[in-house]
């Protein structure tokens, strides 16, 4: 004999009432993602970079000046940037998904689809590792490659800035530039999702 308790919901009810949850969920999630798009929309300093942007530097004796192609020695460590509108001079540092890493490297040694995208062998990425959102600070002057301090994957910015080790799910996110006037610019958004993978 089973002692049934009688102030207990049945099973149906419970099942309208994770059902009612489950909808409620939703909206909750539904609406902080549209209040993270119109924040973005808001706010110019967290808008992913587009074509026309300046780059400017993050950091050093010449931070918030406006980077170009001489700024840019090849084969020297990569330089962090912000991407800057070019016509309200906004700095798009509200969001540090927006931290691009230029390195300029012979055209030679670039894969062909990389190549494509430099502007004269400067090539941007997202600095955001794809693995835990570290910054990609490191440099290894012999292989010329990327490394993430944070879990040592090492990205290759010959070919893509593709993952050669370390637990990095994939490549970096790439920027496709072009130089006008004398000065480097973007000419696109990224090419790839920018960061680990987020839920909204």
């Amino acid at each position: 004999m089973t002692n049934k308790c009688k102030t207990c919901p049945d099973s149906n009810q419970l099942l309208e009432r994770r059902t009612l949850l489950k909808a409620a969920l939703g909206m909750v999630v539904g609406l902080q993602t549209l209040d993270f798009v119109a924040a973005q929309e808001m706010d110019p300093k967290t808008a992913p970079p587009k074509e026309g942007d300046q780059f400017v530097f993050i950091f050093g004796d010449k931070k918030g000046e406006i980077i170009t192609p001489k700024d840019l020695p090849l084969n020297a460590p990569q330089v962090l940037a912000y991407p800057m509108d070019p016509k309200t001079r906004v700095v798009k540092d509200g969001s540090r998904f927006n931290r691009i890493l230029l390195i300029h490297l012979d055209p030679a040694e670039l894969s062909e689809e990389t190549r494509a995208h430099s502007a004269d062998g400067i090539l941007a990425y997202s600095a955001i590792c794809t693995h835990q959102a570290c910054d990609v600070a490191g440099w290894e002057d012999v292989k010329k490659i990327f490394i993430c301090p944070c879990h040592e994957s090492l990205y290759d910015p010959k070919d893509g800035a593709k993952v050669i080790a370390g637990p990095a799910p994939r490549k970096l996110a790439a920027l496709p530039l072009k130089v006008g006037d004398g000065v480097l610019m973007a000419a696109g958004g990224f090419l790839g999702s920018v960061g680990p993978k987020r839920s909204l």
